[in-house]
């Protein structure tokens, strides 16, 4: 076989099921074509060491196949030809043997990643042209793209029109990172394949440079940021919103200590700094005007609580605002801390206090006691077998949310004076909880009319069964 072939391969592809491996090429006009590798000189498709090729190859094969992932593509040396065809021929016939699937997995192509690169790589729409003649204009972006040396991209595998077409060129040259990238780059004969952000930043000789921001397994938090140490506070703020919440002290030069906002690339998992004299705090946020405690708050890397504004669809919205490093803006976010929030710093309202617990429903004096701070008991629950049980529920003014004890533990709380007893229904309370009676339960249990669950007081009916059974009083005798 001719010398040149010697850093070349040979693209092959089988349908899935079959055992036949054909030679794939691209005729005139980019028709994808195959066929049987016979002769001394198969007509096959010579892969040069950069994949160009078979990225274009592939983007054809995508473009003209009904059903392109019924096939499987693998590269052979060029120069081996005929010897690796014959091996994986024989692998396919027993492919479940460690060795056979050994074999076949060195060879098999990565088609998920030429699906990704196919975009890359097609022809310019005049939509393309036309954003690139925009682009080329430096008033466009806040990145003159004459700055940048390209270059830098192509050397991790990523071209200028890639960035163009999936609309991350604009975010690179007004200083933002992209989304997440496939990227290769080379290392003598190594090639490094993963996932990651890229952004451009400029030193202080004042060139733009390419940085790399990759994957990181977990936020870096046990460990200090240019000196800054999280308390469990902040690392649960990190992980819960993605920012830190407050100002911290970077010292990014030896004894100079620079205020920043730090944040989480959710993306990687990398922390972010912005300085704070970069940041403004606006006057209005979605046509909202803020107040002064307001911007205060977003100036100390606090979140605040929004209502009324308006989204691009001019639909009314209420959210947390608070700066996020990573966006290089404002951030919104979505959840139950208002009510959390506003529980804490102003205690609850009447129409915070539940009016069901677990598919019971509270009464007015129940809710009253609960709004107060007071245990309140609840009968008639029933567990998920079907079992009746009751017991004591009060408010938890920090997280809004209602606590529940049986009367065991209810027992333990109101001795050790944890708990505040419900006054509104202090017979109740004796009796379930602390096995006294009243006069009013002594009679109606001596009556054999026990009182019902929750209740202090015999009722109506009760009430007449108790006076019909009660001794006449004696006149004395007729003399």
């Amino acid at each position: 076989m001719n010398e040149n072939l010697k850093d070349q391969d040979v693209l092959l592809v089988r349908e899935k099921g079959s055992n036949e491996l054909r030679t794939a090429n691209v005729g005139k006009g980019g028709k994808v074509k195959t066929a049987k590798p016979d002769g001394d000189n198969p007509d096959f498709l010579k892969i040069d060491k950069h994949g160009n090729i078979l990225e274009n190859f592939f983007a054809n094969f995508m473009r003209q196949v009904k059903e392109p992932t019924r096939f499987e593509f693998f590269r052979i040396p060029a120069d081996k030809f005929g010897e690796v065809m014959q091996k994986l021929q024989e692998a396919f016939k027993h492919p479940d043997k460690p060795e056979n699937k050994e074999l076949i997995d060195v060879h098999r192509v990565d088609t998920d990643e030429l699906v990704r690169k196919q975009t890359q790589k097609e022809e310019k729409t005049e939509q393309q042209s036309s954003a690139q003649a925009k682009q080329s204009t430096s008033s466009e972006y806040a990145i003159n793209p004459e700055r940048v040396d390209w270059s830098q991209f192509e050397r991790i595998g990523i071209s200028r029109e890639a960035l163009e077409k999936t609309g991350n060129l604009e975010k690179l040259l007004n200083w933002q990172k992209t989304d997440l990238l496939p990227i290769s780059p080379k290392f003598d004969d190594v090639t490094l394949r993963t996932d990651a952000r890229l952004a451009l930043r400029e030193n202080a000789d004042g060139k733009i440079l390419l940085s790399i921001h990759a994957i990181r397994r977990e936020p870096e938090l046990d460990r200090p940021y240019f000196g800054v140490r999280f308390s469990e506070e902040d690392k649960q703020n990190m992980l819960k919103t993605g920012n830190l919440g407050r100002i911290a002290e970077a010292e990014f030069k030896q004894g100079e200590k620079t205020p920043v906002y730090l944040s989480i690339d959710k993306q990687t998992n990398e922390l972010i700094a912005i300085h704070t004299d970069r940041v403004k705090i606006p006057e209005n946020i979605k046509g909202v005007t803020l107040n002064d405690e307001q911007k205060k708050s977003l100036s100390e890397g606090k979140a605040v609580w929004v209502e009324g504004m308006t989204s691009k669809k001019n639909t009314p919205f209420d959210a947390f605002v608070q700066f996020d490093a990573d966006r290089r803006g404002f951030g919104f976010r979505f959840d139950n801390e208002r009510q959390q929030s506003q529980n804490q710093q102003q205690g609850n309202t009447q129409n915070d206090v539940p009016k069901t617990f677990r598919k019971q429903e509270l009464s007015e004096d129940q809710r009253s006691s609960l709004r107060e701070g007071k245990t309140v008991h609840v009968g008639g629950l029933v567990d998920k077998k079907g079992k009746g049980y009751s017991g004591y529920i009060t408010l938890n003014k920090e997280t809004g949310k209602t606590d529940f004890m049986f009367p065991k533990d209810y027992k333990d709380a109101l001795a050790s004076g944890k708990v505040t007893p419900d006054d509104r229904h202090k017979t109740q309370v004796a009796v379930n909880s602390e096995g006294k009676t009243n006069e009013a339960t002594k009679q109606a249990q001596a009556k054999g009319e026990p009182l019902k669950k929750g209740q202090s007081q015999p009722d109506e009916k009760q009430a007449a069964k108790q006076e019909q059974k009660k001794p006449k009083k004696s006149k004395g005798m007729k003399m």
